[in-house]
């Protein structure tokens, strides 16, 4: 069970908008109804164990004069040390002095309502969901129609949930035929994309999590098979939000195509892989499209495939390097064709299955070099501070 906000105030006023913004956030409360004035009253205070634990600290600036023992060199609860996670609230933004107070017991930050209600809403859900570093998130779109960028994503979406971290995995095609088809899960029961059309606002990561279907070690979000649902942008900034705050890695898999939602997306990505035969006219089609995505990603690097397909016999087409200088990218590798691949999906195998295979290869490759050892990028239940909690949609 998540640790509860701890409050300290004796202004009835604040306490209730404390409290209200604590319910929007779907945290749960401890009010401690001041600190103790004389200092040495700290071993009697009630609250003074919860003062530890608490993931956020919230002090009515009417406790600020009374509770310097709250920060103070060598005033702290017994035991104690000054700790990361209080704010001091208030509500005159015309008192200097509020600052001062602030420094003094010991606070990360000044808040002042009503202006900083919305901000604060976003601080209480993430101390409650125990957010972390956000998860590293990476999109896949292809160069061209057939150039396999499905099945990368895929591939790495694997990759990273052998490697033990949290993955989730997004379609953002919604023409593309279903991610959760493409890894033989399109009967697993999970909410799907129509599910989340409405969002707005703060989605629970938690809640997100556990409501997808989970294939192979990833948790999916893939379109169902219905009529056509349309997504906004901020449905889709709230989902990937969500989905960023459990750390670990997201990967998406992107259309060619750049609408509202795909530049939320695009906003929201560390890296961008860009997947491209190494043929001239596929160079041509990829250009478009990475013009159009480096208006808002800033980290696009091209993954170059064997020209024509695996079919192709001996073609060798264009060098790898070439490809990439054309495309005024740095290249991120070379992916072969893999034999077999799609007889295996057939069969309801997912891309990447074989873990000796070129695709399989390639994601353990780009992960190592993505993530070095030491990352924070954890599977489910390998953080110890990780804690359900959160906000509703």
């Amino acid at each position: 069970m998540a640790e509860r906000i701890l409050i300290v105030t004796e202004d009835d006023g604040l306490l209730d908008d404390l409290l209200r913004l604590c319910a929007a956030a779907g945290a749960e409360a401890q009010v401690a109804h001041g600190a103790p004035a004389d200092r040495a009253g700290w071993p009697g205070w009630s609250a003074a164990d919860d003062w530890e634990r608490a993931p956020l600290v919230l002090v009515g600036d009417d406790c600020a004069g009374v509770s310097t023992a709250l920060g103070g060199a060598g005033s702290s609860p017994p035991g104690s040390a000054r700790r990361a996670g209080v704010l001091l609230v208030g509500r005159d933004m015309d008192d200097p002095g509020v600052w001062e107070r602030g420094v003094r017991i010991g606070a990360e930050g000044v808040v002042l309502l009503p202006d900083a209600e919305s901000w604060l809403t976003g601080r209480i859900a993430d101390a409650a969901e125990g957010v972390g570093s956000p998860a590293l998130t990476l999109g896949v779109v292809g160069g061209r129609g057939g150039a396999g960028a499905s099945t990368l994503a895929c591939g790495l979406a694997l990759a990273s949930a052998r490697s033990g971290r949290r993955t989730v995995l997004i379609d953002g095609d919604p023409i593309g035929g279903g991610l959760d088809v493409l890894l033989g899960g399109e009967r697993t029961e999970g909410l799907r994309w129509p599910a989340f059309a409405q969002s707005r606002g703060r989605v629970r990561g938690a809640a997100l999590e556990e409501s997808l279907p989970r294939l192979h070690g990833v948790s999916v979000l893939s379109w169902d098979r219905g009529d056509s649902v349309t997504i906004s942008g901020d449905a889709m900034k709230s989902v990937l939000g969500a989905a960023r705050r459990r750390g670990g890695v997201v990967v998406v898999d992107l259309p060619r195509r750049m609408d509202e939602p795909i530049t939320e997306v695009l906003a929201q990505l560390d890296l961008g892989l860009l997947v491209v035969p190494a043929e001239l006219r596929a160079v041509a089609a990829a250009h478009r499209v990475a013009s159009q995505a480096r208006m808002v990603l800033r980290d696009l690097r091209a993954v170059v495939r064997p020209p024509g397909g695996p079919q192709a016999g001996g073609y060798r087409g264009l060098d790898e390097r070439e490809t990439a200088r054309l495309l005024g990218l740095p290249l991120a590798g070379e992916l072969p064709w893999e034999t077999g691949l799609s007889a295996a999906v057939d069969r309801g195998l997912p891309p990447g299955d074989d873990e000796r295979g070129a695709l399989s290869r390639f994601a353990r490759d780009f992960w190592d070099r993505a993530l070095p050892v030491g990352t924070d990028r954890t599977a489910p239940g390998a953080r110890d501070g990780d804690r359900d909690g959160g906000a509703a949609t």
